[in-house]
């Protein structure tokens, strides 16, 4: 990337490197691009629009019809840099996604990820073509591009919206998913010459699949067992092993012919479903790399676009959109669905949550790179369509969601619970914050029941600490320092969030958590929203 009449080096030819200066002036730059990116996140949640807009409104603003006089149409990087976003992003949502939720949405979202794939394809790509003009060549890779729902747009949107679990783990797992087959499907269509058979590319499909979930699973569960089992010096090693972790099972999904991007998901979801040392640790630095990943992809594609090459093909986008909106993506959730018996509500919340991003822009620079005839304008319709249906869907959804009645507003908020291993004490220190809506509110702290073996120690309340008795009153916004044996640590946390969702009569009015009186656990079966808390202690 260089900018017009500002840097020596041209944007094409033989290249110099850059001197200390320009690297300055491109730091300050790109740290600005950053502050004002990071601003423009108030903004979108306030306004309710994806913030993915406005990463892309900033690309286009400092570009080559903006105020920047950017210019930058180097597809080739922008793909490498845009799939290196997507393993970080993908990486983030795995780690912050729920087994138990998930669980049981398996099934359907792997039919959505496949079957669903198959139809959005087909009747995209024939409105593509009857209904807009194009050669099928491209109204297939349009259809192909746009009929995966991006992770980035799926996970900052349906995670501020309180749904059902089994509606977001069904659209999280199938933005997880749908990756893998529209990458296969999206390379064949942009190759110059013969294209497989439909049979050949279902089995190319099946195998990608097979090969990645198998590495992805293999890396998560022993990257997990090793960070369980080996002690590292300092806490502020484990997000970087987790991320290096998540990484590598998105390389060699790839070297062995599998699909990374299905990998590096089930992989981060292994890892984040283990009881990892310093869990929200880890999760917070996922997603801060997230937010860069983000912002970076976004910008990168802003820039890379050309916005008056845009309104020659705004209609066709908008006829394109309409039909993937309307006809396609509602018809792939009913067929994908119908062998499950999901209400009608569920699946026309889940027809307008296929929400689009980065990722479809990023698939639209492979026949870019590929030299496809007319890849040029394939992006343009790929990055209007992007852009005017993410407008319309994503403020929308929460009131879709009202309106079908499908909010979850009652639940109770869950408890923040961070770990840290204790290992001389063979024991664990919880540090457990109780949030607004938390039955927890108003319990005394002999009413917590904990098991023998697990003590308050510490109550922090208004920016001053304390040692509770056992009459102390908890309050909202109380944080509090629990300390376990290694014995009934698990059995402590499970009684913890028990308070936490059923108040002090959990343990006789189903909500689940082992008591000291050796009340049964029945903590798995009724808990709706288990312990995000990741930690497991390390060996001595």
């Amino acid at each position: 990337m260089c900018r017009r009449m500002h840097v020596p080096s041209p944007c094409k030819g033989k290249e110099r490197p850059l001197t200390v200066h320009q690297l300055n002036e491109l730091l300050l730059i790109c740290s600005l691009v950053l502050l004002i990116a990071v601003a423009a996140v108030r903004i979108s949640s306030r306004s309710g629009l994806p913030s993915l807009l406005l990463y892309l409104g900033i690309g286009v603003a400092i570009g080559q019809d903006g105020i920047g006089n950017v210019a930058f149409d180097n597809a080739e990087l922008t793909q490498v840099i845009g799939y290196a976003a997507l393993v970080v992003i993908l990486a983030e949502g795995g780690l912050g996604t729920k087994w138990k939720e998930i669980k049981p949405a398996l099934p359907a979202a792997a039919v959505l990820s496949t079957v669903g794939v198959a139809v959005s394809v087909g009747v995209t790509a024939a409105a593509a073509h009857y209904l807009v003009g194009l050669a099928w060549q491209q109204a297939l890779i349009i259809g192909a591009v746009v009929s995966s729902t991006d992770a980035a747009a799926v996970f900052s949107v349906l995670r501020k919206v309180p749904l059902p679990s089994r509606v977001t783990g069904v659209l999280e797992a199938e933005s997880g998913f749908n990756d893998a087959p529209v990458v296969i499907l999206v390379v064949a269509f942009s190759t110059v010459g013969h294209v497989d058979a439909w049979y050949v590319l279902v089995g190319e499909i099946a195998l990608e699949l097979a090969i990645g979930a198998a590495v992805g699973l293999t890396v998560g569960f022993v990257g997990a067992y090793g960070l369980r089992h080996v002690a590292l010096p300092a806490s502020g090693l484990y997000p970087i092993a987790v991320m290096a972790i998540a990484v590598v099972a998105y390389a060699a999904g790839a070297m062995t012919h599998g699909s990374g991007f299905l990998a590096v998901y089930l992989a981060s979801m292994v890892l984040g479903n283990a009881k990892l040392p310093h869990a929200p640790a880890n999760r917070g630095f996922a997603e801060g790399l997230g937010w860069i990943a983000q912002i970076g992809m976004f910008v990168l594609l802003g820039l890379l676009v050309t916005p008056h090459k845009l309104v020659g093909d705004f209609w066709p986008a908008i006829v394109i959109g309409l039909v993937l909106t309307v006809v396609a993506r509602p018809l792939e959730v009913y067929l994908s669905l119908l062998p499950f018996r999901v209400p009608w509500q569920e699946q026309a919340l889940m027809s307008w949550a296929g929400l689009r991003g980065a990722v479809p822009i990023i698939l639209a620079t492979i026949p870019m790179v590929s030299g496809i005839e007319g890849s040029e304008r394939i992006f343009n319709i790929v990055f209007v369509l992007v852009v005017v249906y993410t407008l319309v869907q994503g403020p929308t959804l929460p009131w879709l969601a009202k309106a079908l009645r499908l909010g979850d507003q009652g639940e109770a908020s869950d408890l923040g619970v961070e770990s840290a291993p204790l290992e001389r004490l063979r024991g664990h220190l919880l540090s457990v914050a109780i949030p607004e809506g938390s039955k927890m509110h108003g319990v005394e702290v002999a009413e917590l029941r904990l098991p023998a073996g697990a003590a308050v120690t510490l109550v922090v309340r208004d920016e001053k600490s304390f040692v509770p008795g056992p009459t102390t009153v908890l309050r909202r916004g109380d944080e509090l320092l629990v300390v376990a044996t290694d014995p009934v640590r698990d059995a402590a946390e499970r009684r913890l969030r028990a308070v936490g969702q059923g108040g002090k009569l959990a343990g006789w009015l189903g909500t689940g958590g082992a008591t000291a009186a050796g009340q049964p656990d029945h903590s798995q079966n009724l808990l709706r929203h288990p312990f995000r808390d990741r930690s497991r202690r390390t060996s001595g």
